[in-house]
């Protein structure tokens, strides 16, 4: 028996990277995987990928910078699995920018694929989880927030901590309906990091011994896991904070 045998986990961004990690292993516990994101070949890839756990494995193309694909995809899922248990909001169109670069347009984009997307489906998954007996939801924030060196980081780590915010005041409000909220702040190997590491390995080297823990996260075997320990029973007792998933690279509090 899996620890998430029964549930229906959708994931945004779940077609590469943090995203997929999550899916895969959620799936090797036993939950059927909802993914969505804005390309159909990675979607289609991973959902086969998926479905070789031996669980329900479905996409939607969608872009939850808006608010009809939001609701399409929350509908979806439900149509074809049955419902939502577990929601992981991972897709995110933010990038570290310095702050007299970024426009008005970017700062926009920026939050209209974080916190508001965040907020669009937290809404529209509320209804589904309490018809569910309760349910889990996982946002994926940054460690950028509390670097001593901010530079490059501002527009990133605002949209970012807006979604930390969401986090909390949904743990507060939606705890009576048995709705857990929660934050991961990761580090791990990207497709966009590894093509960072493998362009700058000098500042990659850097950057790796800056990591108490001394190497970059694997998305599924390290952030995965943690998502999966959210989402069960084993963190019932466990709702509005921020796990820094780092190896101990970031000072919180």
């Amino acid at each position: 028996m899996g620890i998430l045998d029964g549930k229906v986990a959708l994931i945004t961004g779940g077609g590469k990277g943090v995203g997929l990690g999550i899916a895969s292993a959620m799936s090797k516990e036993g939950a059927d995987i909802f993914i969505c994101g804005r390309h159909r070949r990675p979607l289609a890839a991973a959902a086969d990928e998926l479905a070789a756990n031996g669980v329900r494995a479905e996409y939607l193309v969608g872009n939850v910078s808006e608010a009809a694909d939001c609701t399409a995809i929350v509908d979806a899922c439900a149509d074809r699995l049955g419902g939502v248990d577990i929601l992981v909001n991972n897709a995110n169109d933010a990038m570290p920018i310095p702050l007299l670069d970024v426009t008005d347009e970017d700062f926009t984009r920026f939050f209209q694929t974080g916190p508001l997307a965040v907020l669009r489906l937290m809404k529209a998954c509320h209804p589904l989880m309490v018809a569910r007996g309760g349910g889990s939801v996982i946002n994926l924030v940054t460690s950028a927030a509390v670097r001593w060196d901010m530079a490059t980081y501002g527009p990133y780590a605002a949209v970012k901590e807006a979604t930390r915010s969401l986090t909390r005041a949904a743990g507060c409000e939606w705890g009576k309906d048995n709705i857990r909220v929660n934050a991961i702040a990761p580090h791990a190997m990207t497709p966009s990091l590894k093509w960072w590491t493998e362009e700058y390995p000098g500042e990659a080297d850097a950057f790796v011994k800056s990591i108490p823990l001394g190497r970059i996260g694997d998305a599924e075997a390290d952030i995965g896991r943690i998502a999966v320990f959210l989402a069960g029973q084993d963190a019932s007792y466990l709702s509005g904070v921020t796990i820094p998933a780092d190896g101990g690279h970031s000072r919180w509090g």
